[in-house]
């Protein structure tokens, strides 16, 4: 194994042992198999390449001060994948075969998990996908699930630190009613555009708006949007963005701490008259915003005035990595130790 520098690990892919595989085929889930091989072979036809029947998850291991290994919220993801397979009319992965193949990845590549205090984590990605072949469009009959992982650092490379957020207008993430809820590799596809815009333009990452009116706040390119007001933890209600399983976990120890929580469309007049701002996800977990731009009018909202994060986003994202390191009670029962 390759000598790692766990405390300053980029969030990037890095080769690990093994992977575990399996596939869907006359109607039914076969065996997992492990595999050391970084590579597949698919056939040409197959509908994963033509038509976007592919679906994936990220998740992450943490490993304690006790030198457990602790899993974050895998049912979530088994159940958001299984919503990103209907909505793209894939074969559904089971819950009980989504935790076995999940925790056998783990146990086979666990020299990989970073120590704790590193600030590191194991990423984990489950990716499905048709690999049956078709011409016409419809649903393959044939599908592969995947899990790989790899040991990541930060998301955001100013780690919990102040980013810069641009609002982007001449291109959208996804649309109402189409595939912006369901983690499907076409919405990152068309996020391409306005997140190379903004890094071009010297922003961590872009800030989408509603496709309709390009009033309402959706989505900080992979991650969900939040802000404080007062005592009120609000984030965007809409019909284009994904359920973010950090955000749940956000808000649900918002109201621990006696916050209000506003699920609801958010303007963005409404910036203006925030105390903080951050974006949230599996990912980055919380990253604090320290500004926002409007490409477009030039207009910047400005939050973290002293540089640095929130007291009440610095209070969350706290709760939440406590939780995940076992540093912290895990009232929810929110966390599986990989034994």
């Amino acid at each position: 194994m390759q000598q790692l520098d766990w405390k300053n690990l980029p969030f990037g892919y890095i080769k690990t042992d093994y992977n575990v595989r399996c596939v869907y085929k006359d109607g039914k889930w076969g065996n997992i198999e492990v595999s050391d091989s970084e590579y597949i072979s698919v056939h040409m036809a197959a509908t994963g390449l033509h038509y976007g029947q592919e679906a994936f998850e990220g998740m992450k291991a943490y490993r304690g001060k006790d030198g457990k290994i602790r899993l974050f919220r895998w049912d979530e993801n088994a159940k958001r994948l299984i919503r990103s397979a209907e909505g793209v009319l894939m074969a559904q992965v089971p819950m009980e075969l989504f935790h076995e193949a999940v925790l056998k990845v783990i146990k086979l590549n666990e020299k990989f998990v970073p120590p704790f205090g590193t600030g590191a984590s194991l990423y984990i990605r489950p990716l499905l996908f048709g690999s049956g072949a078709e011409v016409g469009v419809r649903p393959a009959k044939e599908y592969t699930l995947i899990i790989f992982v790899t040991p990541v650092g930060p998301y955001f490379k100013e780690g919990f630190n102040p980013v810069k957020i641009a609002i982007i207008r001449d291109s959208d993430r996804a649309a109402p009613l189409g595939t912006g809820t369901f983690k499907v590799g076409g919405n990152y596809a068309a996020s391409l555009r306005g997140v190379m815009k903004s890094h071009g333009a010297g922003f961590s990452s872009p800030m989408y708006l509603d496709t309709k009116e390009k009033k309402y706040i959706d989505e900080i390119g992979a991650a969900n949007f939040f802000a404080i007001k007062g005592n009120s933890y609000i984030t965007p209600k809409s019909d284009s963005i994904l359920a973010s399983i950090t955000n749940m976990s956000i808000t649900k120890l918002a109201e621990d701490l006696g916050m209000n929580v506003e699920r609801r469309p958010v303007a963005v007049d409404e910036l203006e008259s925030f105390d903080e701002a951050g974006a949230c996800g599996t990912a980055a977990i919380i990253s604090p915003i320290g500004e926002i731009t409007d490409l477009e009018t030039g207009k910047v909202y400005r939050f973290c005035k002293d540089g640095k994060p929130g007291p009440k986003s610095t209070k969350l994202y706290e709760t939440l990595v406590g939780i995940q390191y076992g540093e912290i009670e895990d009232k929810h029962n929110w966390v599986t130790i990989v034994e």
